[in-house]
């Protein structure tokens, strides 16, 4: 099957399958295969060209014109829809039954039975944004344990301050590499707000293929601060 992928995460699912797309998006990490734009604005006479017998496409990720667009010159979708964890096994065998292959089924760890630390997640900078609880990055820390602070925000992705989220005293921040690519030189600002832990923000937001190993790896990195 000819397949594009214009959600990263689907694109490594695929390949940890056996199945490498014959596009994808300049998000994706697949050396060799052709890009054909990024998961905002792919360009649909490119993924045309390709003659794909399946476009992976994702409701949280690409937008819907794009999308609507793509039906529109014929090419058959299989569109992703996953806000937390428990939706990670269903995702993935429509995705396996869709480009047919079979797919083990996740092998993930079991939920946390309490929370153990309170986390400030920011995902941008300038302005500042973070995570409410209906997003799937808030669902992967409450699995291994970890509560969101701004998770009763009205909104998915608030705009918070700094100052904000001191005032809610988190046990730490875990600063992700994605989609804002955080690193050392925003240690000491973040630090205003609590003990920093870096995280591969593939483990936070991306799904599929590496969400059992994810779920651990996060688990494993929060275990210092809970001893503190």
């Amino acid at each position: 099957m000819r397949v594009v992928s214009l959600v990263p995460s689907a694109t490594e699912t695929l390949l940890a399958w056996g199945v490498t797309p014959v596009g994808v998006t300049r998000f994706c990490d697949c050396p060799g295969v052709p890009a054909v734009g990024g998961t905002k604005d792919p360009d649909p006479v490119a993924v045309a060209a390709l003659e794909p017998d399946l476009v992976v496409v994702c409701d949280e990720e690409n937008r819907r014109e794009d999308a609507e667009t793509l039906a529109g010159a014929g090419l058959r979708l299989h569109v992703v829809r996953i806000r937390a964890v428990a939706d990670v096994e269903a995702e993935l065998g429509a995705l396996a039954a869709a480009v047919g292959v079979g797919a083990p089924a996740p092998s993930l760890p079991p939920a946390a039975p309490e929370v153990v630390l309170r986390a400030f997640v920011p995902i941008w900078r300038r302005p500042w944004m973070t995570l409410s609880d209906d997003t799937y990055g808030a669902s992967v820390l409450r699995h291994v344990g970890i509560a969101d602070i701004f998770g009763d925000a009205p909104e998915r992705y608030p705009q918070v301050s700094l100052a904000d989220a001191a005032a809610r005293r988190p046990d730490v921040v875990l600063a992700p590499s994605e989609p804002y690519p955080f690193g050392e030189r925003h240690r000491a600002e973040l630090e205003q707000v609590g003990p920093v832990v870096a995280v591969d923000g593939r483990d936070l937001f991306w799904w599929g293929a590496r969400t059992g190993a994810a779920l651990r790896r996060l688990a494993g990195l929060a275990a210092p601060v809970r001893r503190r």
